[in-house]
């Protein structure tokens, strides 16, 4: 009898487990699965750390170049590139710095380079000398170009041809420091600026003695990767070779496996493309198609022809994809399975599987320079990860209270920041610790200690302020839902509020500039925006603040919109007070300053009209 009960009840249990799993425990196994992953990789990571000679993602690339030597490494504009190919190219890159450009280990070197294979090989080559490289926004000039360069330290810069005027034009502070440039083409050009293209085609293909980097270890910055930041110009985010490993590790994570196809149509200067995806398709031994920029017309077209499977994207791309004319024929007929990325819009999420198929969204949330992320491993639409047990005991992080008018924590009577109950939005903190370290920005202390926040739980603790505005909810999902302080995100890139003002206030009308960014519907992201007062007896010079914005920032970085005020209010301190203005937009029903729109067409500002702004937010003009 109790025999038979027995058998019974465990029948029942066993029927009962799903039902019971799918109710309470709906993504258990992607958790475990997840858990697994990453406590396989921190396995990986810690055998490195050990592992002499030093293992880098270098000795993962030669050693894929001696496995699988013809193996297709990089598809460009109609070239392929096998893994031997850059291998050996990257050899003669080494050598050629080595000889006639004095290289050597421990030495800092700029990459003034666009989207192009010459890229990626002329990294390796310096990473064969033991030498860090500082990626350098090519959209960059003037002031901010020399400041980028100057803060890391570099003594020698690689441009690409095509940007030869923009170093000629910051020539004259280079020659004061010494600074060797070189320009990756044949012909002379006089000036200081030495040819390279030459001197590789040259040089021998053989592989620089490993004795030459023999000094570097884990700990060693790889790379500096530059994010935009409160000081109004660029920090310099030291990436250490063992952020390039865990960097690496987010593909696989992803579920990208070595016969995979990754299409990095973003920046190789940012950490999104160089990180992710160059660094990861390395660590995989995977294929990788590359493109100057990103086109929305040409994506799916690049996706059939090159039998692409991983694509990663921005918010911004997929919204562009989204609004492409649809085409006869199924829309969903293509390779793609996994895009791996960040700052997608649920909605725009949503039309995207709608239109283009069951493709494996992996948004993720981190910073270059930040000590905890997140990604989504589940299907759930609109989440940024997951919080789970292993993820938050390695990597300990929070979400605290913020007061968005004060720009600060709350803190309690006892001066320690309160937690963020569930469900409620909190400004996330990363615990800086040896296994997740915040290390800062190269020559920038202040905006280094800036980040780390002390007394947060406990007096004398210390945690990375990511800036970043999260919430978890109920079920432990995890969502990105805004930026705080004096940067904005807009086209994909990270705008300094501070630096834009500085280049309003050199404008001969403008006294002053507060800089925002402001949402517009059915866009990703925060348009630039200013808030200006003008000098007395001047009027606001529409051309002219044209001319010079043009001159002086990228696109994506010129204020699309300008409010004239008698004052700007600032608050005790005197910060500039923006949360106001954010909010009242660039509405004229209901902003009563003069407003004026910049008109790309025109090549001016000019007064933005009720029908003005109709267009604007019906997408009638583009933005």
């Amino acid at each position: 009898m109790y025999v038979w009960f027995a058998s019974l009840l465990a029948g029942l249990v066993l029927l009962l487990l799903p039902a019971v799993r799918r109710t309470y425990f709906p993504h258990l196994f992607q958790d475990a699965r997840y858990i697994a992953k990453a406590a396989w990789f921190g396995l990986r990571l810690a055998r490195y750390r050990t592992r002499r000679p030093f293992y880098s993602l270098l000795e993962r690339f030669t050693d894929a170049a001696r496995t699988h030597p013809n193996k297709p490494f990089i598809h460009f504009e109609g070239a392929t590139y096998t893994y031997l190919e850059v291998d050996r190219l990257s050899n003669r890159v080494a050598n050629a710095l080595r000889t006639c450009g004095g290289v050597t280990q421990g030495d800092t070197v700029a990459l003034f380079l666009a989207n192009e294979p010459c890229f990626v090989w002329t990294w390796l080559g310096l990473a064969k000398l033991g030498c860090a490289a500082a990626l350098l926004n090519c959209n960059i000039r003037s002031r901010s170009l020399l400041h980028c360069f100057s803060c890391c330290g570099a003594k020698v810069i690689i441009a690409a041809a095509e940007l030869r005027d923009a170093v000629q034009e910051v020539l004259p502070a280079l020659r004061q420091q010494s600074i060797s440039v070189y320009i990756l083409s044949d012909g002379g050009h006089g000036d200081g600026i030495l040819p390279l293209s030459g001197e590789i085609s040259r040089a021998s293909d053989e592989a620089p003695p490993a004795s030459l980097r023999a000094k570097v270890t884990m700990k060693s910055v790889a790379l500096y990767i530059y994010t935009s930041g409160t000081t109004g110009l660029p920090k310099a985010a030291l990436v250490t070779q063992e952020r390039v490993w865990a960097a690496s590790f987010i593909q696989s994570m992803s579920g990208v496996t070595s016969q995979d196809v990754f299409y990095i149509n973003l920046p190789l200067y940012h950490s999104a493309g160089f990180l992710i995806g160059l660094t990861g398709s390395i660590e995989r031994g995977g294929t990788v198609v590359l493109k100057r920029k990103f086109s929305a017309s040409q994506f799916w077209d690049d996706c059939r022809k090159y039998n692409v499977t991983v694509t990663q994207y921005i918010g911004e791309t997929l919204r562009y994809l989204c609004n492409t004319p649809k085409v006869r024929g199924n829309e969903k007929e293509h390779s793609v399975r996994i895009a791996i990325g960040n700052g997608v819009r649920t909605e725009v999420w949503t039309e995207f599987l709608k239109r283009f198929g069951n493709i494996s969204v992996r948004e993720l949330y981190a910073a270059t320079e930040g000590n905890v992320g997140f990604i989504n491993y589940t299907d759930r639409v609109g989440v940024v990860g997951r919080v789970n047990f292993l993820h938050s005991r390695m990597f300990p992080y929070a979400l605290i209270k913020f007061d968005t008018e004060k720009e600060e924590p709350v803190r309690n009577s006892l001066g320690l920041c309160v937690k963020a109950a569930k469900g409620e939005t909190g400004l996330l903190v990363g615990k800086i610790t040896k296994r997740s370290p915040f290390v800062g920005y190269a020559g920038n202390k202040q905006q280094t200690e800036k980040k780390r926040l002390c007394d947060v739980f406990v007096k004398g603790d210390l945690y990375f302020d990511s800036g970043d505005l999260l919430r978890i909810d109920q079920d432990n999902f995890v969502y990105f839902l805004d930026r705080v302080g004096d940067t904005f995100r807009w086209k994909g890139e990270n705008v300094a509020t501070t630096e834009v003002s500085d280049i309003l206030a050199m404008v001969d009308s403008i006294e002053e500039a507060n800089v925002y960014g402001v949402t517009v519907e059915g866009h990703e992201g925060r348009i630039g925006m200013a808030a200006v007062t003008l000098r007395d007896g001047k009027t606001f010079d529409c051309v002219g603040t044209y001319s010079h914005l043009a001159n002086y920032l990228p696109p994506y970085a010129r204020p699309h919109f300008i409010r004239i005020q008698s004052s700007l209010e600032v608050t005790g301190t005197f910060k500039m007070k923006k949360v106001k203005l954010v909010e009242e937009g660039f509405n004229p029903g209901i902003v009563q300053d003069c407003l004026y729109f910049l008109d790309l067409g025109a090549k001016n500002f000019v007064p933005l009209t009720e029908e003005l702004y109709e267009a604007i937010v019906s997408r009638q003009i583009k933005l």
